[in-house]
Formats: structure tokens, C-alpha cells, sequence
């Protein structure tokens, strides 16, 4: 079917034009990303790209983990409109920088790159990119992060993961959040591991209540983790 579908782009002058500009419109953004990241090297920072539908919990998530992740982090916040996000992470005492997509469902790498001047490089360690909430359009940017988080929630349901492929394919770990609305709603945790590893085989899947905290500290490992991992490799 693949080949039927590139076949008939390649027969078709406008869709083969529509194709050459998307590719464009990436390549680019790419090269922004990697100068990004470059950025964050340059300053042994490690960046982490926080994707999901709206409202399952990652902007609660980083309230939770201030004070008690072992790094000083900061935060570039995407949204349509508002800085709400934002200022609930500066009421924590940490550094966040806000972005108004406007009508885009997505950060890109262009965006990220209007916080660069601002964020402060010499004074954390760790930072994260609250993407917009959306389960689509994200996974098909790259906005200079060393890794990807992908959240999803228990009201949701477990089916999204496989509606949703690209951006799980993506995901360095799984954050399947409101664990304690699981008796509330059909929403089986077996299976939401499956689906995600058949997606991403090994992927880690954490169950996350961040009402009581259970589950902060395997995140908190989990980042730990590939922080070490992050700074062996550009030592290298």
C-alpha cells in the first residue's frame, strides 16, 4: 500500500510539490533543533520535550518535581493563548519562559529559539519544553530536546496510544498519569503497556498519581538516568 501511495505522489506534479515543501519546512526546522541542542551541550544542559493531549497532567507533573528533582531545571511553556502555565511554574520558584503558538497545534524549533536568549543557561542543569497539548501535531517536530516524555492520562483511555502511534513510537518513556481514576474509567494498564511497547519495545512506562506522588520517584530516576547518560555521550 506504501508503495501504491508514493507511486501515485510521484505521478502527481502537486501533490509531489505539497511533499517537497513539508520535507523543506522540516529540514529546516531540523537544523534549528540541532542547533538547539548544540546550545544545550555547549552548557551540559539536558533537555526533555514533554508531549500530550491537553490536560493530562505535565504542568502538575513539574510543580511536582520542584524541590524534589535533584537538579535546578527551567521551563519553556507552549500554549495557544495565556500564561498560566507558566506563572504556575514560576510560583514554584523556577524559571519559566512562556509561548503563545496562536493558532498552531505544535511547538516548533523556530518557536524554541525565541526563549534561547532569555533561558538561563548557567543556572540550571536540566530543562524542559512543555509542548502544546496535543497528541498529533508535536511528534512531527523536533525542538532541540535530548529526549522525549509522552504523557497520557487515565480518563483519556487506554486506546490512544494505538490511535496515536507516531508520537508513542517517539516516546523515551510513558507516563500514564491520574492513576487513581483507574477504577473510575475503562482504562486497562496492561494493555496500555503493550500497546506502548509494541510501539516502542522496552519503552518505560511509569504509573504516575500526582495527587499523592506515587510514581514521582521512578520519573526522578528515569531523568537521572538519562542526564548521566546525556552527559557521557558529549563527553565523549
Amino acid at each position: 500500500m506504501a508503495e501504491i501511495i508514493n507511486e501515485d505522489i510521484k505521478n502527481n506534479p502537486q501533490l509531489s510539490h505539497k511533499v517537497t515543501v513539508i520535507e523543506k519546512i522540516l529540514s529546516k526546522n531540523n537544523a534549528m533543533a540541532d542547533e538547539i541542542r548544540k546550545q544545550f551541550d555547549e552548557h551540559k544542559i539536558t533537555c526533555f520535550n514533554m508531549m500530550s493531549s491537553p490536560g493530562s497532567g505535565k504542568t502538575t507533573t513539574l510543580e511536582n518535581l520542584a524541590g524534589k528533582l535533584p537538579y535546578k531545571f527551567g521551563v519553556i511553556e507552549g500554549d495557544l493563548e495565556t500564561s498560566r502555565d507558566a506563572e504556575r511554574i514560576r510560583n514554584k520558584g523556577i524559571w519559566s519562559f512562556q509561548l503563545q503558538t496562536g493558532r498552531a497545534c505544535h511547538l516548533d524549533a523556530g518557536m524554541v529559539k525565541h526563549a534561547m536568549p532569555e533561558f538561563p543557561f548557567d543556572d540550571v542543569e536540566v530543562a524542559f519544553i512543555e509542548n502544546v497539548g496535543n497528541l498529533v501535531c508535536p511528534a512531527s517536530y523536533d525542538v532541540g530536546a535530548h529526549y522525549n516524555m509522552v504523557f497520557v492520562s487515565v480518563p483519556e483511555g487506554d486506546d490512544k496510544i494505538e490511535k496515536y502511534p507516531v508520537m508513542f513510537r517517539k516516546a523515551d518513556i510513558v507516563v500514564i498519569t491520574k492513576a487513581d481514576m483507574v477504577d473510575y474509567f475503562d482504562f486497562n494498564i496492561e494493555r496500555a503497556i503493550e500497546n506502548a511497547r509494541k510501539l516502542k519495545p522496552g519503552v518505560p512506562v511509569v504509573l504516575l498519581n500526582n495527587k499523592t506522588g506515587e510514581g514521582l520517584d521512578e520519573i526522578i530516576d528515569w531523568i537521572k538516568q538519562k542526564r548521566e547518560e546525556h552527559l557521557k555521550s558529549i563527553e565523549n
